[in-house]
C-alpha cells in the first residue's frame, strides 16, 4: 500500500445516495434559508454535528463516575454552551447533544447572524458583506461567512472601521461618483 501524504482530514463527507430526491430537496431547502453557497457546506455541517455526537454517545456508553466521562463530557459540553448550541440552564447533559440539528449549527454562522442583526438587506447581501471585508466580531475583521459566532460575541457583531459603512473612506463607486460630480461642476461653472 502506497505512503499517503495528506496531511489534513476530511472536512466533509459525501452522501451514500447521490440522487435521493427527498434529501436534495431538503439540501436546497436550507441552502436557500441560510444562504450557502452549495451543499458541501451542508455536508460540512452535517460531518461536524456526526463527530460531536458521536463522541456523546460513546461517553455516554460510560458509566455515571467514570473520570473519561466527566472530564471530557464537561468538556464537550462548554464547548456547546460557548457556541449556544445548548441552553445552560436546561439543557444540561450529555444527552441533549444527541438532539442538535444542523439548523442550531447554520443559524450559528456570521453570515445568519448578521442578517438578523439587520446588517444586511438580505441573507445573501450578508455573505457579500462578509466576503467583502465590511464585518468586524469584537473590533477584528472576519470574512469568513461560516465562522461560528460565540455566545460573547454575538453582540459584538458590527461594521468594520474601515468599511464605508462603518464610517471609513467611501468605495470605489463613491469616489467615482463624486468626481463625476465635481467634473460635471467644473464644466458647468467655465460655461
Amino acid at each position: 500500500m502506497p505512503k499517503s501524504y495528506r496531511t489534513h482530514s476530511q472536512t466533509f463527507k459525501t452522501p451514500r445516495r447521490p440522487y435521493e430526491r427527498e434529501r436534495i430537496d431538503r439540501e436546497i431547502e436550507k441552502c436557500g434559508e441560510f444562504g450557502l453557497k452549495n451543499k458541501r457546506e451542508v455536508w460540512r455541517v452535517q460531518l461536524t454535528l456526526a463527530r460531536i455526537r458521536k463522541a456523546a454517545r460513546m461517553l455516554l456508553t460510560l458509566e455515571e463516575g467514570d473520570q473519561k466521562r466527566i472530564f471530557e463530557g464537561k468538556a464537550l459540553l462548554k464547548r456547546m454552551f460557548k457556541y449556544g448550541l445548548l441552553d445552560k440552564d436546561t439543557e444540561n447533559g450529555l444527552d441533549y447533544i444527541l438532539g442538535l440539528n444542523i439548523d442550531k449549527f447554520l443559524d450559528r454562522r456570521l453570515q445568519t447572524r448578521v442578517f438578523r442583526a439587520k446588517l444586511a438587506d438580505s441573507i445573501h447581501n450578508a455573505r457579500t458583506n462578509i466576503r467583502g471585508r465590511h464585518i468586524a466580531v469584537d473590533n477584528q475583521m472576519v470574512n469568513v461567512p461560516s465562522f461560528l459566532v460565540t455566545v460573547d460575541n454575538e453582540g459584538k457583531i458590527q461594521n468594520h472601521i474601515c468599511s464605508p459603512y462603518g464610517g471609513g473612506k467611501p468605495g470605489r463607486w463613491a469616489r467615482a461618483r463624486a468626481r463625476a460630480v465635481g467634473n460635471r461642476q467644473e464644466e458647468e461653472a467655465e460655461e
